[in-house]
């Protein structure tokens, strides 16, 4: 039997997820993977996160995706993954910082965001989509910064599996102005430019998302339908990390730049 087998047979996702999510609702860190046997899949991944969802105590209002990096892509067979946003970690961007958690010793970071609220009702069962036909689902686009977040420290360094078994490392999602006209601008007129403490941290836009935005929102309206859980008129998709994934501590600030579009202002505190 190999190591991996090994870990297969000792994998326990009903009892990964309740340790997640009683970490989170206190807002305390995990010592280590919950159980100690990691998922080896992304089935194995999306088994914790759908036992999570059931159990967590709010409305589903939307998705995450982000990419699963190159390394990990031929092992896996995808170059994306998926996580739950909820009604309470959705917050309007104000004059102000937004506050945010940082729960000690997990992981949090911000990340730049292109944010589709779908228009209608996605059918339930079709689990292929062209970037095309996922056009005709946007209601709104919206910029914005999401929270990537875990009780789990080395989330990131365990691997897409692991991500995603714990919420695809989201723990909120900060929404700010509408661009109206997105259609006709083209994603190249879209930039973004993240800073912590003042200090710039990554660049980048909407172009710097493979296959732009609405290849991200393609391969989310497939996935969930897969699972059972097809997207809903009103639903918010984040579409991609656009200028990096950027670590952040309490008492930090960030401010994502999008040039002559806006801007969004955050704030993160102790849980």
């Amino acid at each position: 039997m190999t190591v991996s087998e090994a870990q297969s047979d000792l994998f326990a996702p009903a009892s990964i997820a309740p340790q997640f999510v009683e970490a989170r609702q206190k807002g305390v860190s995990v010592p280590g993977y919950p159980g100690g046997a990691l998922p080896q899949t992304m089935a194995d991944g999306y088994a914790v996160q759908d036992i999570a969802i059931d159990l967590w105590p709010d409305e589903l209002v939307g998705w995450k995706v982000g990419l699963v990096p190159p390394q990990h892509r031929e092992r896996l067979g995808v170059d994306r993954l998926a996580g739950c946003i909820f009604k309470n970690n959705v917050w309007d961007a104000g004059a102000e910082p937004t506050s945010f958690r940082a729960i000690a010793g997990g992981f949090t970071a911000v990340e730049a965001e292109f944010i589709i609220r779908l228009a209608k009702d996605a059918p339930e069962g079709k689990t292929a989509w062209t970037a095309e036909e996922a056009a005709e689902y946007v209601g709104e686009l919206i910029l914005g910064v999401e929270i990537a977040g875990s009780p789990l420290k080395t989330i990131n360094e365990l691997g897409p599996p692991i991500v995603v078994s714990d919420f695809g490392n989201n723990d909120g999602q900060i929404l700010g102005p509408v661009i109206d006209n997105w259609r006709e601008l083209g994603w190249d007129a879209m930039p973004a430019e993240t800073f912590i403490n003042g200090v710039s941290v990554g660049k980048g836009g909407a172009a710097s998302i493979p296959g732009s935005p609405l290849a991200a929102l393609a391969f989310l309206l497939g996935h969930v339908a897969s699972r059972g859980r097809p997207l809903k008129k009103g639903m918010i998709v984040t579409t991609g990390a656009s200028t990096g994934i950027h670590d952040i501590a309490a008492g930090e600030e960030s401010t994502v730049s999008f040039g002559p579009l806006g801007e969004v202002r955050c704030k993160a505190v102790p849980a």
